[in-house]
């Protein structure tokens, strides 16, 4: 099984981005865009125009990792904010990656640790 290697948040661009852009234009779009160093160890979630394609930039260590995800019909539920990035758990990711509109979901009440 393939696993991103999470080591800290996940971002999501609210803005859609060329979809064409590879690991240095996305680098590119993190460090003047979003303002975040594209070496912390952070995931960095893309979309294009239409919203059927995203990209995850992962920085590996030793390198970047780039995963492609596109949709055959219907679009990715992005979310809408007045930031350019919004910060989602992993939970939203894999929500996000199976087509289900995270934003609209319901959050039952548990535990949470203080911080």
């Amino acid at each position: 099984m393939l696993t991103l290697g999470l080591t800290g948040r996940i971002w999501v661009c609210v803005q859609a981005v060329d979809g064409r852009k590879s690991f240095d234009g996305l680098s590119a779009v993190v460090t003047s865009q979003l303002g975040h160093d594209p070496l912390s160890g952070d995931l960095f979630v893309f979309r294009n125009r239409r919203g059927d394609r995203l990209k995850i930039l992962a920085w590996q260590g030793d390198g970047f990792a780039l995963y492609l995800r596109r949709l055959e019909r219907g679009t990715f539920a992005f979310p809408s904010a007045d930031a350019k990035a919004v910060n989602m758990t992993v939970t939203e990711l894999a929500m996000l990656l199976g087509g289900v509109d995270w934003t609209r979901t319901q959050k039952r009440r548990h535990y949470q640790r203080g911080a």
